[in-house]
């Protein structure tokens, strides 16, 4: 796999108020979440009209495109928490997706690199993700680039993730 960028990526901040970018965003959320690796199944209605100006009503979120020329590419959706252990700010990278004809170019990694100069600037102590186990690319990406497992204490184990899906509030659909 060709680990070269490709020479005509960019990667920026996205800007939630600038139309290109409010499309791009859904547009690549959506061919993630339709990716098997995303689900395989299209964003709502609901997600694809709500989406950016939710992340923009939320200071703690910030997103990251890449460009192939004036096309997009690439999403890294990132969502600030709070470590209380470190009592800091830390950065839960809640969304990795290059689209399926530009993958092999370091195009996510690029993207990580500035969530990560970003979380920085914001004083998270770390920075978390998950990633479904089957997908061995993107594993190998995050252990190269410094991601790991952890565990507080050896004899307790590694953390693990899980989700409990909870009904929408009433009126929020």
């Amino acid at each position: 796999m060709n680990r070269q960028p490709a020479s005509a990526i960019t990667v920026r901040r996205a800007d939630y108020t600038d139309p290109l970018h409010q499309a791009a965003l859904v547009m690549l959320l959506d061919a993630y979440a339709s990716d098997p690796a995303g689900g395989g199944e299209p964003l709502s209605a609901f997600a694809r009209a709500h989406l950016v100006p939710e992340l923009a009503a939320r200071p703690q979120a910030y997103s990251v495109l890449a460009f192939d020329g004036e096309a997009p590419v690439g999403l890294v959706n990132c969502i600030e928490g709070f470590s209380t252990f470190a009592c800091r700010p830390l950065v839960n990278v809640h969304d990795v997706a290059v689209l399926a004809s530009h993958r092999g170019h370091a195009i996510a990694e690029q993207m990580l690199a500035l969530a990560e100069i970003i979380a920085r600037e914001r004083g998270a102590v770390k920075m978390t993700l998950e990633v479904l186990s089957g997908n061995a690319p993107a594993i190998k990406l995050y252990q190269r680039i410094g991601y790991a497992g952890y565990q507080l204490d050896p004899a307790m184990g590694t953390a693990q993730f899980f989700q409990k899906l909870l009904p929408p509030a009433p009126g929020s659909e």
